[in-house]
């Protein structure tokens, strides 16, 4: 029996392939409209450009809305933080 596809709003919440972009000279890239409108991203805003290491290298880049970065730095480095004040 063939599986059921699950309506996008309920598939996994792990990292999809959206699109491929290619690098000019320059050294610029252009995110796809379709992207741009399911992340939020509009003209102006600015993201923050993480990098992953493996043996050394880059392994993986990830952009992320520098609005959000304070937002998710407190929700992993707040309740850690929280702890080293309690034992203080």
């Amino acid at each position: 029996m063939a599986k059921a596809k699950r309506p996008r709003s309920q598939a996994s919440s792990c990292c999809q392939l959206q699109a491929m972009v290619a690098v000019d000279e320059r050294g610029q890239m252009v995110l796809p409209k379709n992207v741009r409108e399911l992340a939020g991203i509009q003209a102006g805003d600015k993201l923050a450009l993480v990098t992953w290491e493996l043996e050394g290298k880059v392994a993986c880049l990830a952009l992320l809305q520098a609005d959000r970065v304070a937002d998710l730095l407190q929700g992993v480095l707040g309740p850690m933080l929280g702890t080293a004040e309690r034992k203080a």
